[in-house]
């Protein structure tokens, strides 16, 4: 395929698989808005494999394992083709960008870590996740957009922005995940209020459980305010976009710790005229940062 086939499908994708991202994303210079399409092709697929879904939802083939993916992520670094488009996204990104492969190798420590079955024993555990799942993808993100790789500062606040959109899907996700057969509630947590990982969502446990939610929240509040000091780095689109994916995953927390035992009722959303607001206010930020 060529990169604009390429892209078409990567940016079919992120229209699927992430509707936030895909709006955020709009607000980029052309070129960096293909080259975050083309990231969120390969990480969209490399999770629907681990989760044994198709772009975030149910009807996917499970037990299919990391190995081949991390065998066509091998290819896709080496320039290869390889005739699938997630792993040929990847492979055209960076050939254009000069993504640390320590980066991607982090991220594929994420996947490998849910297939495991893996649960966090603590606070410390469960930032080391995020960090994989979803704070190196915040640090591929900003070399897209133009931050040399070897800026250390700006990209562990990238980092961080990625940390804190992962606590509030984990603060979101909680009854999915449970249903699903994960728990990303750190184990000394749960000890602390005397629930388990099977008993949280039952009856008067759910109380308690919004005790640990908010607590989650409000760790992704601390790491959103101390990415915020990264944002003046990017160039003024980067900026409005960033600012505006903040804004609309911070309305997600912010909107579950309030919900309390009703968070998790339905899955709980930004609507699209609530986040064009969001975005216009971010305009503003984008504009003094």
């Amino acid at each position: 395929m060529s990169r604009d086939e390429i892209v078409r499908q990567a940016e079919g994708v992120i229209r699927e698989g992430s509707r936030s991202f895909r709006m955020a994303s709009r607000l980029f210079d052309r070129t960096t808005r293909e080259r975050a399409w083309l990231l969120y092709c390969w990480c969209r697929h490399c999770d629907d494999v681990c989760d044994g879904q198709a772009l975030g939802r149910g009807g996917g083939v499970g037990g299919a394992g990391m190995a081949e993916s991390e065998r066509l992520t091998a290819l896709a670094l080496a320039g290869q083709p390889t005739g699938r488009t997630p792993f040929d996204a990847l492979a055209a990104l960076v050939a254009e960008c000069p993504i640390p492969r320590r980066l991607i190798e982090d991220h594929l420590e994420g996947f490998r870590l849910d297939e495991q079955g893996w649960r966090p024993a603590d606070e410390a555990d469960l930032l080391r996740y995020c960090y994989h799942v979803a704070g190196a993808v915040g640090c591929m993100m900003a070399v897209v957009m133009g931050v040399p790789a070897d800026e250390e500062a700006t990209l562990a606040r990238a980092g961080e922005l990625g940390i804190a959109f992962q606590l509030s899907n984990i603060a979101r996700d909680v009854a999915a995940d449970h249903d699903s057969g994960r728990c990303y509630i750190p184990a000394a947590w749960l000890a602390a209020q005397g629930l388990t990982e099977r008993n949280l969502l039952h009856g008067s446990n759910r109380a308690r459980l919004v005790t640990l939610v908010r607590r989650i929240c409000g760790l992704a509040e601390v790491f959103e305010a101390s990415a915020r000091a990264g944002v003046a780095r990017l160039p003024f689109r980067s900026r409005w976009a960033i600012l505006s994916a903040a804004g609309i995953y911070g309305r997600i927390g912010r909107r579950v710790a309030a919900l309390g035992t009703e968070a998790w009722e339905k899955r709980v959303f930004v609507p699209r005229r609530e986040k064009a607001a969001i975005m216009m206010s971010a305009l503003g930020e984008a504009i003094v940062a």
